[in-house]
């Protein structure tokens, strides 16, 4: 990661790369908690090195609280991330919808693993004025839902995809054929990411212009759509809320958890495997 001073004040309020600016702050803050949860160390050094008005965000982003949210997920991540790549030091990792944040220098991946973060141009564009391509480590500029990129990852190896707050994005035809393609490019290995429920899209016509296009009641259901996937493990976001050390937010994440927050947002990680898989 290069170290010089980047300027960040062309982006708009608003748009997708203000939205990952709030998430990278969210990190960031968080690492700076006495006992944190993430701890994303590089999350605050890119935010130490980016020229742009973060106390706007703060005042925006209620960091106290929405830092942990935030945390959660991706510790979650992470934790599935790294026992992947423990038992599959040659795989391939495709971190869709990456945004900025740092989670290939969070984890520790071994120097044989081939890793592609992918995101829209004009995030990437922003994010290479943070980090680096490497021999191991690319950054893609592509819509997701255009299959043109798949042509540059390459096959033959355990792969791990990673799509944490994107697919509840698209909708649900684009979420089916984006599940299929991957399915059918990559032999066997892991899929994680979250989705939340029905109440989604409904709930954002009303709050947020409707950018939530796609919600499930249980991530078991894409068994049906995809017979490639079986289903490990379903996880609420909120379910590791006990970690949180603020008791009075930790008190409130207890009782969305126990309430429709326990069903709302869910992490699941998927297996799959190609009839003539790998193995």
């Amino acid at each position: 990661m290069t170290r010089d001073k980047v300027v960040f004040n062309s982006v708009q309020w608003g748009s997708v790369e203000w939205t990952n600016l709030v998430t990278l702050y969210l990190r960031a803050y968080e690492s700076r908690a006495q006992q944190p949860i993430l701890g994303d160390r590089t999350a605050a050094e890119a935010v130490a090195r980016i020229d742009y008005d973060f106390k706007r965000i703060h005042r925006m982003s209620l960091p106290v609280s929405n830092q942990y949210l935030v945390a959660l997920r991706a510790k979650q991540i992470d934790d599935w991330c790294a026992h992947f790549l423990r038992r599959h030091p040659e795989a391939v990792v495709l971190h869709l919808g990456c945004g900025l944040d740092s989670r290939v220098f969070r984890v520790r991946v071994p120097g044989s693993v081939q890793w592609f973060d992918l995101d829209q141009p004009g995030v990437i564009e922003l994010r290479r004025r943070l980090y680096t391509d490497t021999a191991s480590y690319r950054m893609i500029g592509s819509s997701v839902t255009d299959p043109g990129w798949l042509s540059d990852i390459p096959v033959g190896r355990p792969t791990l995809v990673i799509a944490e707050g994107l697919l509840m994005y698209l909708p649900p035809a684009e979420v089916r054929r984006l599940l299929a393609r991957l399915t059918a490019q990559f032999d066997s290995g892991e899929m994680l990411f979250d989705t939340v429920s029905p109440l989604g899209p409904v709930t954002s016509k009303v709050f947020t212009k409707g950018i939530v296009k796609w919600g499930i009641r249980n991530a078991r259901e894409l068994q049906d759509w995809n017979p490639s996937l079986h289903l490990l493990e379903r996880r609420p976001v909120l379910a590791a809320y006990d970690k949180i050390p603020v008791t009075a937010v930790r008190l409130l994440y207890r009782m969305f958890s126990v309430t429709v927050g326990g069903s709302y947002d869910v992490l699941n990680r998927f297996q799959y495997r190609a009839p003539s898989g790998i193995g």
